[in-house]
């Protein structure tokens, strides 16, 4: 028997909450070379992003890959990121969520993902608000 990871199962349980509650999903991950996010995005190696069906469209939370289209400073781009480096869902009007420790994503290069913005991303198995801050979030072991 394989070991699967319970992460991208509880990140899409934990927006399903969110939105089932009228509650605003975010993501909180750490970005790196795998991370595919608009320039001037990220803040302290980390970005928050709103993953609600408001802010994302075509919204695909696979069991590697999170990918959505989201529009930043007006312009429609699609972002990108490893269940490996999110650290973080919770709802943003309350907090309310998980934590989680970044792992080190082993998955495919990133050849696959669009370059502009019209392009949607082959099928994988929201608006931007920076962090602000150390987040109130911690790992539970």
């Amino acid at each position: 028997m394989s070991d699967v990871s319970t992460k991208p199962y509880l990140i899409r349980a934990i927006h399903a909450w969110c939105t089932d509650q009228g509650l605003t999903p975010h993501i909180a991950a750490v970005v790196d070379e795998h991370v595919r996010i608009p320039p001037g995005t990220a803040q302290d190696g980390q970005i928050v992003l709103d993953v609600s069906t408001d802010a994302t469209h075509q919204l695909d939370l696979g069991n590697d890959i999170i990918q959505f289209q989201a529009r930043f400073g007006g312009v429609a781009q699609w972002v990108r990121i490893p269940v490996s480096n999110v650290v973080a869902v919770y709802a943003q009007e309350n907090g309310h969520g998980m934590g989680f420790e970044a792992e080190t994503y082993a998955g495919a290069p990133d050849a696959d993902m669009p370059d502009t913005a019209d392009e949607p991303p082959p099928p994988s198995a929201g608006g931007d608000k920076p962090a602000a801050g150390r987040s109130h979030l911690k790992v539970i072991k």
